[in-house]
């Protein structure tokens, strides 16, 4: 299929799943998906920003109580949209549409950052005399297939709909992706900070972005173009077959690690986080300061202090450990992310945009306040390596979980909650199940990822072994 072909057809989709948000966004009553405890937590319910703003407006700290825990910023740009009114139409429709604006940037982004990786990956390819795995690998628009994954999505459209502010985190997120890969330092320290300073799991994307920055977008393991360069010099028959011009390239993206734009990353990132900070202390100094600030949001995450039930496995941990134990606990669970941190980066360093997308699975599984949004954004990334992991194993069996857990979650909430005829063991089951399918899809997409480049390997010696000869 051609691209002239393929275009039309995809904004077709697009347009699809914007049209059916704002037909969805018209009875948010009715689906009342706004108080889904999956979909909006104490950091991403509108619900609650909007009686913040309502508390600033009273001339009382927004953070007064244990109500509003986000963004100060957030809170100066979507608060006002959730007191206007438009006579005749759904309440924080404005709010809504902003979300909806949101997804369609995001899907945007994913689609770009999909196309360089594409045009990277086949370069690279071609570099190692894989001429057919390149056309194979261009076959396959990971781009588009993985915007479409992500604005398709129901955990995206639901997020949308619930009012939940994780759709604009993922714009930040996908925007400092987006960046490192074009290698537009400015850009990718903007969007690295702001989705720190909104749900401060993104710290740790820090690794993937200045990889991206240093060694560009993702690429088989460096290893082989050093091995096939030294074959080539050391062989005249492979000299002849290859020009001198591609040994030096293979050699230039074996070797080469950039600092130039990650010194510019890292200068933006200390200049946006001082503008921020600036900002946000302006903003809570008359209710606190930036002390306040940092105590009421990031050490409202860290501490987990809210354990109202989520999607996630730490609240109702945390509901039955004795407090003794508590500080114990909470350094074991955060420490879990950050120990996986290093390992994963030393053999990941090749495939930076899929170690971030490794990172966000994990954070999003361990983090404090999981939510069905965490989960589309690192549904929709996996879409952008669809032609690496297609042989990966248990694909349906995923599926069906995510399936199955969607269905079951709601049901046993309503057991225990509404008709009394469960307990929180009910839900919990369902969170545990959740954690396990977001375990095996880590492994087993890793493990794909792997076995794909061992496959490059076993190619690449065999088809300069055949030259030699």
């Amino acid at each position: 299929m051609t691209k002239k072909k393929k275009v039309p057809l995809f904004w077709t989709w697009v347009l699809g799943s914007v049209v059916l948000r704002l037909i969805l966004l018209y009875f948010p009553k009715n689906l009342n998906l706004s108080s889904r405890p999956e979909v909006s937590t104490p950091l991403t319910s509108l619900r609650r920003l909007a009686e913040g703003y309502w508390l600033k407006q009273s001339s009382i700290s927004p953070y007064a109580g244990s109500m509003y825990h986000g963004s100060p910023l957030l809170l100066t740009l979507l608060g006002p949209l959730t007191v206007t009114r438009i006579e005749g139409q759904p309440d924080h429709l404005l709010c809504s549409l902003v979300f909806v604006i949101a997804d369609v940037v995001s899907a945007m982004l994913i689609c770009a950052v999909g196309e360089k990786l594409q045009v990277a990956y086949s370069s690279s390819l071609q570099l190692l005399g894989l001429r057919d795995l390149s056309e194979n690998s261009e076959l396959l628009p990971s781009g588009d297939f993985a915007a479409l994954v992500y604005l398709w999505n129901p955990f995206t459209i639901v997020a949308c709909v619930g009012l939940s502010t994780s759709a604009i985190e993922n714009l930040m997120v996908v925007l400092s992706l987006y960046g490192a890969c074009s290698r537009l330092a400015p850009l990718a320290a903007f969007g690295w900070v702001m989705a720190t300073h909104l749900s401060l799991y993104p710290a740790i994307l820090i690794i993937p972005v200045i990889l991206l920055l240093g060694y560009g977008p993702d690429a088989p393991p460096r290893k082989l173009f050093r091995q096939r360069n030294s074959l080539e010099a050391g062989n005249s028959t492979v000299s002849d077959v290859y020009s001198e011009e591609k040994a030096k390239n293979q050699l230039k993206v074996a070797n080469v690690f950039s600092w130039r734009p990650v010194v510019s990353f890292l200068f933006w990132t200390l200049l946006w986080s001082s503008y921020i900070l600036v900002l946000c202390s302006m903003y809570v100094q008359q209710y606190g300061g930036l002390q306040e600030l940092f105590k009421r949001t990031y050490g409202f995450i860290l501490t987990i202090q809210d354990l109202s039930p989520n999607i996630g496995v730490l609240w109702y941990f945390f509901a039955e450990v004795f407090d003794f134990f508590r500080n114990f606990f909470l350094i074991v669970f955060h420490g879990n992310v950050l120990l996986m941190l290093a390992p994963l980066a030393l053999r990941l360093n090749h495939r930076p945009c899929f170690l971030a997308f490794v990172y966000i699975v994990i954070s999003s599984m361990l983090k404090s306040y999981p939510s069905v949004g965490d989960s589309a954004l690192y549904l929709g990334l996996l879409g952008l390596f669809a032609y690496e992991l297609k042989d990966m194993q248990f694909s349906f069996f995923l599926l069906s979980g995510y399936v199955g857990v969607s269905l079951l979650s709601p049901v046993m909430h309503n057991l225990w909650i509404w008709r009394g005829t469960g307990n929180a063991n009910f839900y919990f089951a369902t969170a545990i199940a959740y954690a396990c399918f977001q375990i095996i899809l880590v492994v087993e997409s890793v493990s794909a990822m792997l076995n794909h480049d061992r496959t490059l390997t076993k190619l690449c010696t065999a088809m300069v072994q055949n030259v030699k000869s």
